[in-house]
């Protein structure tokens, strides 16, 4: 048996033929083609296309897509009909002269299936179309080839204008804002998903899977079933502000995000159903916002009722048994200001966390920073936190101010402060206030509305314990707080 000789039966082929890699370089062409573009392999081989054929913009276009698409899709591509001009070398009289084509492009295919050179097969429809006038002329006798011709035009015309449509179409769906995907058949395959749906669902491979497989974390949360209800019984579904699991990231663990979707079917011409069309839209940022919101509100609620108590509270102990109504007034005022103050530093940082030098330093910084040390590692406050030490250091600060070291313009306070590991909840806040150079004879503390403040401060909101002493250069007061509304940021100095 006789092998055939591919290489001489391409070149004997009739019909124009040449071959195209992937960077659209002529790896051989026949003999017709040869005489179709007056041209031999020699010139051609190893050249790109466009470079020997520029061709006018839109035909070049239009030919060079036919390309990609064989070697994007691996299927065969026909150009009904394009013009296109050929440059005549000079031997042949030289100039431009347009001609007419129908191309078939198809693919060949590498061991791995994969494209890797193009087959062009050409027939020249020049003399044709050159009739077409005469075609279009009344009372001639036009030859069926003429006629055929027209209506090749006509429908590489509609196709032309149906896949623009079709194009533009598509492309509308692929960039809208809400995610859209179609699943078909009842296998619930995904054959298109928009740019809002890949992004949403991790940029993971979603054609040509079913949406089970593409989405296994979907699995048990209802939305595979309502889709397969919809596509079996041919009812609509759809959801408000429904909570999904789902991989944001293709690499992530699935996390909670809320959507609205709506789920319809897709009918044939005859009414079956084919498949869903899927429309969703991302909201969990809002409804991430509106459980904060409600969260906030219900915080700020009760801070409300609690600085209203605290208020309250100031305002009986600072007038109760007072023989100077305009001390009393003047002592109510302080530990007001000291309360609003505190709520500032707490409204700049959105009651999130305060530092404690901040809070000291709100409440110290009248005294002269001359006359007030503050040392100790970067330590955070949570509001309830904030505001109850606030009030304890302005109890000791009046009283310093009254009777104390800062009573005295030689008079000093140091306060000092460090975390040290506590029995259960992590840390234990030390703090230490100790006054220095008062020559005031009274430099304790009176058992008074200040002594109870900081007592329910440490002992009663915090749990903690309170250390008292007097010296005779001044007060010291100690005391340790054990709470989780204390942790450490950083351990340099302040």
């Amino acid at each position: 048996m006789h092998r055939i000789d591919f290489q001489s039966l391409f070149m004997a082929l009739p019909g124009p033929h040449m071959i195209l890699d992937r960077d659209l370089r002529y790896v051989a062409v026949n003999r017709a083609y040869e005489a179709a573009v007056l041209r031999s392999s020699e010139t051609l081989v190893g050249r790109c296309i466009f470079d020997i054929f520029p061709g006018s913009a839109d035909n070049r276009r239009r030919l060079e897509d036919s390309f990609q698409k064989v070697f994007r899709t691996g299927n065969v591509d026909t150009l009904a009909y394009i013009p296109y001009e050929i440059p005549i070398p000079e031997e042949h009289g030289g100039g431009i002269e347009l001609r007419y084509w129908t191309a078939v492009h198809t693919p060949i295919l590498d061991l791995e299936g994969k494209p890797s050179f193009l087959l062009q097969n050409t027939v020249d429809v020049t003399e044709i179309a050159r009739l077409r006038e005469v075609a279009s002329l009344p009372f001639r006798d036009v030859p069926s080839e003429v006629a055929l011709l027209q209506r090749t035009l006509e429908v590489e015309e509609a196709y032309q204008e149906s896949v623009s449509a079709s194009a533009q179409f598509r492309r509308l769906f692929q960039q809208a804002p809400g995610m859209i995907a179609i699943l078909q058949g009842p296998e619930q395959i995904i054959t298109f998903a928009n740019d809002s749906y890949v992004r949403f669902t991790g940029d993971r491979p979603l054609i040509g899977q079913s949406l089970a497989d593409a989405l296994p974390e979907l699995q048990g949360q209802g939305f595979i079933e309502i889709s397969r209800a919809v596509y079996f019984d041919g009812e609509a579904r759809s959801g408000e502000g429904v909570p999904v699991m789902i991989r944001r990231h293709a690499d992530s663990s699935p996390e909670e995000a809320f959507v609205d979707f709506a789920y319809n079917p897709i009918r044939a011409d005859n009414g079956e159903i084919t498949g869903v069309f899927v429309q969703a839209w991302d909201r969990t940022d809002s409804f991430r916002a509106m459980r904060r919101q409600r969260l906030l509100l219900d915080e700020l609620n009760h801070r409300v009722k609690n600085t209203l108590s605290t208020i309250q509270s100031m305002a009986r102990q600072s007038l109760r048994n007072s023989e100077d109504p305009q001390t009393a007034f003047a002592a109510f005022e302080a530990r007001l200001m000291t309360l609003s103050q505190t709520h500032n530093i707490l409204s700049e940082q959105q009651w999130e966390a305060v530092r404690l030098q901040a809070v000291l330093e709100a409440g110290l910084q009248s005294y002269g920073a001359d006359r007030v040390s503050l040392t100790g590692p970067d330590v955070q406050l949570a509001s309830k936190g904030a505001i109850g030490l606030s009030m304890a250091f302005h109890e000791l600060a009046a009283n310093a101010a009254t009777h104390g070291a800062l009573a005295t313009p030689e008079g000093r306070v140091a306060v000092s402060w460090n975390l040290v590991p506590g029995d259960a909840c992590g840390q234990v806040l030390e703090v230490t206030w100790q006054e220095s150079g008062s020559r005031a004879v009274a430099a304790n503390m009176q058992p008074g509305f200040g002594l109870r403040v900081l007592q329910r401060v440490v002992e009663g909101e915090f749990g903690g314990s309170l250390f008292l002493d007097t010296k005779p250069d001044g007060l010291i007061c100690r005391f340790r707080i054990d709470m989780p509304e204390v942790r450490a940021v950083a351990s340099s100095a302040a």
